[in-house]
């Protein structure tokens, strides 16, 4: 901690509107309940890895074939991901390099596509990712991108019409994955309905990683020939992307990444990863994984005893959406009257929203940052009763100051960011 101390101190000295902006954060995390899906707060060690002089180091290439000298201990990290990388998901080939999921889409995309080929992923609006083909992102707008979604009535992927949309489109790959689907994806069928079709299978399990790491949902390595996940989210690790692929696929994958679409490798945010992988095989690891289920699971079962639609029944993984039509509030109100109590969500469109994204007609909530930071099922029945507060008077602020008191003294019971709170400036 004399380290963390110091570099902070540094910081105050050389920079202190930025100094206070970071505590100004720092309080807002530890003083708040967040349930946004894609976040989690990184360990210790991950932040102190990220935070390492290896940032300094250029190191263009790939292990022991690095065109500038001086590699050999970034070599070693590098390394070390890669090996724990193989070793948690049982893949051939993985490349640590990508900066981002988006990033490692954009690989997995190029190493074996040409701008204009066809690709079908899960409609954005059904719950899909920005990377999987939407017109405003670069796979919508390099590829020529068409959408399945889901059934209307069960709120579920209908596999019966992925495969009438592969054979109607003909992609030449076909994108699994999504952001705000709360159900296990089945994999073989996916796998069956490329292959149908003559096409690759991409998965991005960027949201359900750390479920697949521990065995909590099925995996998708046997079936797909590209996985590419973000190492934050469920991972717990720094924000960035890896490419696990076939051995068939690997030296063009290695290719696009560097030269094709990096440079110079972001060697402290490597480490981070290799140390957030190493986290990943410990049975804590897992037991964790198991708590972010239960409290999910518990959440969504007591918002929906209140009368809140979930939009498919409930869950399997770590996150849900909540169809707010019901309750005559906006996804867009409910999240800023959440935030006023000190619950932060986000906003996110329903299957067939009639409202715009920018308004949304629901929410959507994960708990892996809760369950990081050890609240448990009984926690989750306390915040859906928090929730419920705020939602039937979204307006009134005297119901925020009075829910924000308690969410305050529920995240004292649950300290974090001791490093902050003990540096002296």
């Amino acid at each position: 901690m004399g380290h963390a101390v110091g570099t902070l101190k540094a910081l105050h000295e050389t920079d202190p509107e930025v100094f206070t902006a970071i505590r100004a954060e720092e309080k807002r995390q530890r003083e708040k309940l967040v349930f946004i899906a894609s976040e989690n707060y990184a360990s210790s060690a991950v932040l102190a890895a990220q935070g390492c002089l290896m940032t300094n180091k250029y190191a263009e290439g790939y292990p022991r074939r690095r065109y500038y000298g001086g590699c050999q201990h970034v070599d070693t990290v590098e390394e070390l991901a890669i090996e724990r990388a193989k070793q948690i998901f049982g893949c051939e080939h993985v490349n640590v390099q990508p900066h981002s999921g988006s990033q490692a889409n954009m690989a997995a995309y190029l190493s074996v596509l040409k701008a204009g080929d066809t690709i079908l992923g899960m409609d954005l609006a059904h719950g899909g990712h920005l990377t999987h083909g939407s017109r405003v992102n670069f796979s919508g707008i390099l590829f020529q991108a068409f959408f399945y979604g889901v059934d209307r009535t069960t709120e579920t992927i209908d596999y019966d019409a992925v495969q009438r949309k592969a054979e109607e489109c003909r992609p030449r790959m076909l994108v699994v994955g999504a952001s705000a689907y709360s159900r296990v994806l089945d994999f073989p069928r996916f796998q069956h309905i490329a292959q149908s079709v003559g096409a690759y299978l991409l998965v991005d399990i960027a949201h359900i990683a750390g479920l697949v790491a521990t065995g909590l949902h099925p995996s998708p390595i046997p079936y797909a020939d590209f996985v590419t996940t973000t190492t934050h989210k469920t991972l717990r690790g720094p924000r960035a992307g890896m490419v696990m692929c076939k051995a068939e696929h690997a030296k063009a994958v290695d290719k696009i990444i560097f030269p094709g679409l990096q440079g110079g490798p972001l060697m402290h945010v490597i480490a981070a990863k290799a140390v957030a992988l190493k986290e990943a095989l410990s049975p804590a690891f897992r037991m964790y994984q198991e708590q972010v289920i239960a409290n999910a699971r518990t959440l969504a079962a007591g918002l929906d005893e209140l009368g809140y639609r979930i939009v498919s029944g409930g869950t399997d993984t770590h996150l849900f959406l909540v169809n707010l039509t019901s309750k005559g509030i906006t996804g867009k109100e409910a999240q800023a009257a959440l935030d006023a109590a000190g619950i932060i969500i986000n906003k996110n469109a329903i299957p067939y929203d009639e409202k715009p994204p920018a308004v949304a007609s629901g929410i959507r909530m994960g708990t892996p940052i809760v369950s990081t930071r050890g609240l448990g099922q009984s926690d989750m029945t306390q915040v859906v009763s928090l929730i419920d507060r705020v939602l039937q008077r979204p307006q009134e602020e005297r119901v925020h100051r009075q829910v924000r008191k308690e969410v305050k003294a529920l995240c004292a019971r649950f300290p974090i960011f001791h490093t902050y709170q003990h540096a002296q400036v």
